[in-house]
């Protein structure tokens, strides 16, 4: 599965959401880090009607309270954002919720619901549990300059030893995608190596095409 995270593109935001929607990729990630909400607000919206009826997921960066103005399906999480479950409870408007993992405790916490408010509980049926993790960042990369890079040995590990659905992130590109899925990571998130195309197209048709061999 390939997984976009929308931030900083050298065309335009609504250009990489319809190159995503025509190739079919299943989830777009908007991520504004430093803009105001008023700003994310209008592109959440833009996204939304573009990935409306189709079977691309959209999901919002960070903020679960503008993802449901925007009418996005989901939210992805960081380690110091809202738990699972108090997203959960207070926004049951969205249906996905996604959160970051930077190592196999964290990884371990977010399968325990560690994650979770002790009051709130970890039902055996999960409703507390993220819908996906991701894993990373697995190399170097300037859109995490505060993390560590796990390396793809330890990303493949997590990837490998994790029960929930998840998304390796971080660095990941054309020329080394062949090495992370050789360690066995099927499911990536990509950043720069879409966005900073000129041909978003072109350049997530060349990654699955990639993925498929």
């Amino acid at each position: 599965m390939l997984y976009l995270v929308l931030t900083h593109p050298a065309t335009s935001y609504r250009t990489c959401t319809e190159a995503a929607v025509r190739a079919g990729v299943e989830f777009v990630q908007l991520r504004m880090k430093d803009a105001s909400d008023a700003d994310v607000l209008a592109v959440g919206r833009e996204i939304r009607a573009i990935t409306r009826g189709t079977s691309t997921h959209f999901i919002l960066n960070d903020n679960p309270a503008l993802a449901v103005q925007c009418g996005a399906d989901g939210v992805h999480l960081g380690q110091d954002d809202l738990s699972i479950a108090e997203a959960r409870k207070r926004f049951p408007e969205l249906r996905i919720f996604g959160l970051s993992t930077h190592s196999m405790e964290q990884m371990r916490a977010a399968e325990a619901c560690e994650n979770s408010p002790p009051a709130e509980g970890c039902p055996k049926g999960g409703v507390v549990l993220p819908d996906y993790i991701g894993i990373g960042p697995v190399f170097p990369t300037p859109t995490k300059p505060d993390y560590q890079s796990l390396g793809l040995p330890t990303a493949a590990a997590i990837a490998k030893a994790t029960t929930l659905p998840y998304v390796a992130i971080g660095g990941i590109d054309e020329e080394n995608l062949p090495d992370v899925l050789a360690a066995g990571i099927r499911h990536v998130a990509v950043v720069r190596a879409i966005c900073a195309s000129p041909d978003p197209y072109s350049a997530i048709r060349r990654l699955q095409e990639k993925m498929l061999q």
